[in-house]
C-alpha cells in the first residue's frame, strides 16, 4: 500500500491589519490613483471630482497630524502626497491614463512619495527618542536637584551633630519609597562609628517619625560610610506572612521578616546557629512560627523542636497532620519532623542528634573528599537538621539537675556538629548576662534577633550586638518589631510577619511534598528513638480531646496490671494488684527483706505498738497513714483554737498542745492558721509577737450556737 505525504508550501504571510510602510504606502497610492483615473476616463467622470477628493484628504490628514503632534515634515508629506496624487488623477482623466507619459510620471511620483516617507519616518523616530531623552533629563534634573538638597541638608546635619564633615558621593532612594541611603566619604582617619553612635541624635534632629532611624554602617572600604535613613514607619503596622509558599533552601537563605526599608530579611544557617530574644508579649512565639515556616518550605531541612512548655511551639505544626481520630495521617506529613515536650523526650532527641552527627563524620568521608570540602554537602538527599529549642537559653543557665543534663547535650551539639549539618535556634526571654554569658552561644549564634516590643527592662542590646552603637529598644515599640543582625548584614530594625494558626495549617498542607527524609545512614544510627517518635504512646499527649489540656485516663480495666512487689503509689486510684505467683512471692519477699535491712519499714495501721520492732528512721511507705495523722492533728488544732475562747491563742501554744500526741511543728500550725484566716474560720488580731487568732464563733456579731 502506497502512502503519500502531503507537503505544505510556505510563502510570505500578509498582515492585513498592519500599517503601510514607505514602499507599500507609495505603491498603494499610485495603484489607487491609476485605477481611479482609468475608471474615470472610461466612464466620463468629471476631472474636478478627483481634485476635490484629494483636497479633502489633504485637509483631513493635516488635522490628524496636528492632533498627534507630529512634526511639520510629516504634515507636509501627507498633504503634498494627497494633492499631487489628486492632481495627477485629474490630468490623467482628462488626457488619458494609459499613455507612456502618464504612466512614467506616476512612477516618478510613487518613488518620490516612498523616498520622502522613509526620510520622514526616520526623522519622527529620532524626534521621539529625543523627546523621551528630554523628559528623562528633566526628571533626572529634578531628582538630582532633590538629591543635592538632601545631600546638603545631611552634610550640614552630620557636621553639626557629630562633628564630622562628610562628602556625599551618591544618594539612592529605596524602591519601597520608605527611605534612602547616603554613600559618603569620611574625612581623614574618621571611622563610620563616629556617626553610628549619634544615630538617635540624628533621628531627632531630622524629626523622623517614631520607628524611623538613622543607621550608619561600613561602606565599600574603611573610609566610606553608608547611612540608611528610613522616613516611613513600616514597623507599626501588622504585616501578614506572605502567601507564597514556594520552595526554599538552606543555601539561598530563609526569610524571617522585613527590614525598615521593606526588603525581606534573609538568614543563612548552614554553618550558623541563631538566638532569638524576646520578653513576654513581644511576639517571640509568632517569630518562632515564622522560623518554622521557613524550615517547612525548605527542601533540605528537617526541623526538630524542643519546647518544655507543653510543646506549644510545635503543636500547631503537628496537629494538621493528624486524622480526625488523632492518629497520624499517612498521606500528610507534619510541618516538623520531631517534637519533644518533656526532658526525657528532649534527651532522646539530643542523643539521637549526637549519634547522627558523629556517624555522618565517618560515613560521608568519601562524599566530602569527592566534593573537595570539609563541610557535609547538604541537599534533599542529606538534609540539615535544625533543632529549635524554645527558651533554650534558660535551659543552659538553669540549676535544675535535669536541665543541666540537657544543657550539656545542647552545648555538645552546638560544639561538635557544625560541619555535619546540625544547627540550633535558641530562644530566650531577656538579653541578660545570665543568658548571654555562655561563650558557646556568643561564638556560634552569630544570627541574633532581639524583639523588644517596647520593653526596656532586661533589653541590653549591647550584649546581643557587640560593637553596634546607637541601637535603643525605644526605636521598636511595637509587637513583633525589634533588631536583627547576621554575619552578612549589620544589626538593624526589622518586623516579623504575623502568622495565624489557620495559615500554619495551610503551610503544613502546602509544603508536605517538599519535606525531605532523613538520609538512610542517619536513620540506621538514629535507631528506634527516632523511628518510633510518632508512636501512639509517645504522641498521646498531642491528641488530647477532652478540652482540659491533660491526657485522658484510660479505664481501669484497660490498664496493664502492675507486677507484685514494692508499690510506692499508695495514693493512686488503681485497684490492688492480684496476688503474685509462687515464684513471684519469693522474689518479692527477698526484695522487701533488702528494703527492710537498709531503710527500715513503718508499721501498718492496726499493729499493736508493743509488737513493733525498733527500727531506724528511714523510708516511710505508708502514705495513707501520714495523711491520716495530718488530718487528726489539723482537727485537734482547730479544736484548741475553739477552746481558747474570745481571748484567742497563738501558733506556739497550739503547737505545744499538740506536741506530745501529734508532734506537729509550729510552722505547720502557722500555715493552718493563715489558711483559716483567709477562709474566715479564724480572725487574726495583733501583729508580731502579739499575734493571736480567735475562732469566728467567738468574734463580735457571730451568734452563739447551742
Amino acid at each position: 500500500m502506497k502512502t503519500t505525504t502531503d507537503t505544505v508550501t510556505t510563502g510570505p504571510v500578509w498582515d492585513w491589519a498592519a500599517g503601510h510602510g514607505p514602499v507599500t504606502g507609495a505603491l498603494s497610492a499610485t495603484t489607487g490613483a491609476l485605477a481611479l483615473a482609468t475608471t474615470g476616463a472610461a466612464t466620463g467622470m468629471p476631472p474636478a471630482w478627483a481634485l476635490a477628493v484629494g483636497t479633502a484628504g489633504a485637509i483631513g490628514h493635516t488635522i490628524s497630524t496636528l492632533r498627534e503632534r507630529l512634526s511639520a515634515r510629516t504634515l507636509t508629506l501627507r498633504a503634498s502626497s494627497w494633492l499631487l496624487g489628486a492632481g495627477w488623477t485629474t490630468w490623467a482623466i482628462a488626457d488619458g491614463p494609459l499613455t507612456w507619459q502618464a504612466i512614467g510620471s506616476l512612477a516618478v511620483l510613487g518613488v518620490g512619495i516612498g523616498t520622502a516617507s522613509r526620510s520622514v519616518s526616520l526623522y519622527e523616530d529620532a524626534r521621539e527618542l529625543e523627546l523621551i531623552a528630554l523628559a528623562d533629563r528633566q526628571v533626572n534634573a529634578e531628582i538630582q536637584a532633590e538629591r543635592r538638597t538632601l545631600a546638603a541638608e545631611w552634610v550640614e546635619r552630620i557636621q553639626r551633630v557629630s562633628g564630622v564633615t562628610v562628602t556625599v558621593l551618591a544618594i539612592e532612594k529605596w524602591p519601597t519609597a520608605t527611605g534612602f541611603t547616603i554613600d559618603a566619604e569620611l574625612p581623614g582617619a574618621t571611622t563610620y562609628d563616629r556617626i553610628a553612635k549619634d544615630s538617635a541624635l540624628l533621628s531627632a534632629d531630622a524629626r523622623l517619625p517614631h520607628g524611623c532611624t538613622v543607621a550608619a554602617t561600613p561602606g565599600i572600604h574603611q573610609g566610606r560610610v553608608l547611612i540608611d535613613i528610613s522616613t516611613v514607619n513600616v514597623l507599626e503596622r501588622e504585616i501578614p506572612y506572605p502567601s507564597d509558599y514556594s520552595p526554599l533552601s538552606i543555601h539561598t537563605g530563609l526569610p524571617w521578616g522585613v527590614r525598615s526599608d521593606g526588603r525581606d530579611v534573609l538568614v543563612h544557617l548552614r554553618e550558623q546557629c541563631a538566638l532569638i530574644v524576646g520578653p513576654t508579649g513581644s511576639g517571640k512565639t509568632n517569630m518562632v512560627h515564622d522560623v518554622l515556616a521557613g524550615f517547612a518550605r525548605a527542601t533540605d531541612i528537617l526541623s526538630w523542636v524542643i519546647d518544655l512548655n507543653a510543646g506549644s511551639a510545635g503543636l500547631p505544626w503537628v496537629r494538621p497532620a493528624f486524622d480526625g481520630d488523632g492518629t497520624p495521617d499517612k498521606e500528610a506529613r507534619s510541618g516538623i519532623d520531631w517534637l519533644a515536650s518533656t526532658p526525657e523526650e528532649a534527651e532522646l532527641m539530643l542523643d539521637t542528634a549526637l549519634r547522627v552527627g558523629k556517624h555522618r563524620k565517618v560515613v560521608y568521608q568519601d562524599l566530602m573528599a569527592k566534593e573537595n570540602t570539609d563541610l557535609l554537602p547538604i541537599s534533599a538527599r542529606i538534609p540539615q537538621i535544625m533543632i529549635l529549642i524554645d527558651e533554650g537559653a534558660e535551659i543552659l543557665t538553669s540549676n535544675d539537675p535535669k536541665m543541666r543534663k540537657l544543657a550539656a547535650k545542647i552545648v555538645e551539639v552546638i560544639r561538635l556538629l557544625r560541619s555535619m549539618g546540625i544547627r540550633t535556634v535558641l530562644t530566650a526571654l531577656g538579653a541578660t548576662g545570665a543568658v548571654l554569658g555562655n561563650l558557646m552561644i556568643r561564638r556560634e549564634a552569630k544570627t541574633r534577633v532581639c524583639l523588644t516590643g517596647g520593653e526596656v527592662e532586661g533589653m541590653d542590646l549591647s550584649r546581643i550586638f557587640q560593637g553596634s552603637r546607637g541601637l535603643r529598644p525605644e526605636q521598636a515599640p511595637y509587637k513583633g518589631a525589634g533588631f536583627i543582625g547576621t554575619p552578612e548584614s549589620a544589626p538593624g530594625l526589622f518586623k516579623s510577619w504575623r502568622i495565624t494558626p489557620n495559615q500554619i495549617a495551610d503551610i503544613v498542607r502546602a509544603t508536605s511534598p517538599l519535606h525531605p527524609r532523613l538520609d538512610e545512614p542517619s536513620v540506621k544510627v538514629a535507631g528506634p528513638d527516632y523511628a518510633r517518635r510518632w508512636d501512639s504512646d509517645r504522641t498521646a499527649w498531642m491528641r488530647t480531646t477532652d478540652g482540659t489540656g491533660t491526657r485522658p485516663v484510660p479505664p481501669a480495666e484497660s490498664r496493664p496490671a502492675r507486677p507484685g512487689g514494692l508499690n510506692l503509689s499508695a495514693l493512686r486510684d488503681a485497684p490492688a494488684p492480684a496476688a503474685p505467683a509462687a515464684d513471684e512471692d519469693a522474689l518479692a519477699a527477698q526484695f522487701m527483706a533488702q528494703i527492710d535491712a537498709q531503710f527500715g519499714t513503718t508499721t501498718e495501721p492496726g499493729t499493736p505498738a508493743e509488737d513493733e520492732p525498733e527500727q531506724p528512721r528511714g523510708l516511710n511507705l505508708s502514705a495513707f497513714r501520714i495523711e491520716q495523722q495530718d488530718s487528726e492533728a489539723r482537727t485537734a488544732a482547730l479544736a484548741a483554737l475553739l477552746a481558747a475562747g474570745p481571748e484567742g491563742t497563738g501558733a506556739s501554744a497550739i503547737a505545744r498542745a499538740l506536741g506530745e500526741q501529734h508532734g506537729t511543728s509550729r510552722q505547720t500550725v502557722v500555715g493552718w492558721l493563715k489558711e483559716w484566716a483567709e477562709e474566715g474560720i479564724a480572725v487574726r488580731v495583733g501583729t508580731g509577737t502579739k499575734t493571736r487568732y480567735i475562732h469566728h464563733r467567738h468574734t463580735p456579731g457571730t451568734p452563739a450556737e447551742g
